[in-house]
């Protein structure tokens, strides 16, 4: 087994970065690897990667979100065997940081571990890089889900408090 963590800052709020991280369809218009994303269900998701003549297709599993906060996922595949979780942070100037940690535990990574992590952690570092330049370049989200899913089972949102239009005067 091996880990990467890969982390960026984004110039735009927690809540932007993470809207837009949570809209999944949209991974292939900026990340070069991801070639496709299907998302089964809440907590289900088909990747089809592709890198060179390489291409992997498998099904992760969401199973911890957080809005503003993190994402937690592993992999159902017996062939790619993987978890990982991208968090959120706000910075001081406003923006964001996301750091993205990936742990790969795949039959056959052992004979190639030499070369893999840092090979692994400069593609997820460039992919960083592409988010970036895309949500930036975006100003704001381009769409947002805000579930929270813990154990992999999606939990009902919380539900926002009603504000009135009508003004309310002060009782005293």
């Amino acid at each position: 087994m091996y880990s990467v963590e890969e982390t960026i800052e984004v110039a735009v709020p927690v809540r932007a970065a993470y809207n837009q991280w949570t809209q999944f369809k949209s991974f292939p218009r900026f990340m070069t690897v991801v070639k496709k994303v299907e998302q089964i269900r809440p907590a289900l998701l088909s990747w089809t990667l592709a890198v060179g003549p390489l291409r992997r297709e498998f099904q992760a599993e969401i199973v911890e979100q957080e809005p503003d906060s993190h994402l937690t996922w592993q992999s159902l595949e017996r062939h790619f065997v993987h978890r990982g979780e991208v968090s959120f942070r706000p910075t001081a100037t406003g923006g964001t940081t996301v750091t993205v940690r990936i742990e790969v535990d795949s039959p056959g990574a052992t004979a190639l571990r030499g070369g893999l992590p840092k090979l692994v952690g400069r593609v997820v570092q460039r992919e960083l890089g592409h988010f970036k330049a895309y949500i930036e370049g975006l100003g704001a989200e381009s769409g947002a889900w805000r579930g929270t899913i813990r154990g992999g089972r999606v939990r009902p949102e919380e539900p926002r408090p009603h504000r009135s239009r009508v003004a309310h005067w002060p009782v005293g």
